[in-house]
């Protein structure tokens, strides 16, 4: 399987043979959707709370007496069918957080990006330079190799002058070749790798 590389400028400059045990397996959905599922629970903040009867201050004395009022008996003004009541089994603070295991995340890795090779949603650049953070210089450089959707772009290691030039596209999001997830990938419509990064991962993930 081999893909066409381009400059930024939006030229062709060559090829490169894409890894068949990354880029060439049969997707396996359910194991991307278990990943999935995993990286939004893992994302959760679980820092919802809210008060149950017992902790709603007031409510010490019963309203009116048991019988004789012809009304409800009640015991409290903080049960909850009261106004201003507590919150019947209210949520509390929790870790929403769990382990899937590593031949699993792997799986789905793999199978991801297979899915963006067999639909031709790579492109895959010779190499991400800027000289200076500018937004417009960077946009222009999608623009120049047709990535004008919502889009990742990989590349080997940090690089600043990349990650400010792109952080106010709208739909376009940056990472690195060891920061990789199945999430990210899925949600773009294209994946932009820099040759260097494309290297990279061949050599984890191989």
């Amino acid at each position: 399987m081999t893909t066409k590389v381009y400059d930024m400028t939006g030229k062709q400059v060559g090829e490169v043979e894409l890894s068949e045990g990354i880029f060439g397996i049969e997707p396996n959905v359910s194991v991307m959707h278990d990943v999935v599922k995993n990286h939004l629970a893992n994302c959760r903040q679980g820092t919802q709370s809210a008060l149950t009867r017992a902790e709603v201050s007031g409510g010490g004395k019963k309203p009116w007496r048991q019988k004789g009022t012809g009304r409800a008996r009640q015991g409290s003004t903080r049960a909850p069918q009261w106004t201003h009541g507590g919150i019947v089994f209210a949520p509390k603070p929790r870790d929403y957080s769990y382990r899937l295991n590593k031949k699993t995340r792997r799986l789905a890795l793999k199978s991801a990006l297979s899915s963006k090779a067999q639909a031709n949603e790579i492109v895959v650049i010779d190499e991400i330079k800027m000289d200076e953070i500018k937004t417009k210089t960077f946009k222009s450089f999608l623009t120049a190799v047709k990535v004008e959707r919502k889009a990742l772009v990989v590349t080997a290691e940090a690089n600043e002058l990349v990650v400010k030039s792109a952080r106010n596209i709208a739909g376009v999001t940056t990472t690195f070749a060891n920061l990789i997830n199945v999430y990210d990938i899925l949600n773009a419509n294209q994946l932009v790798l820099d040759k260097a990064a494309l290297a990279k991962i061949e050599e984890v993930f191989a």
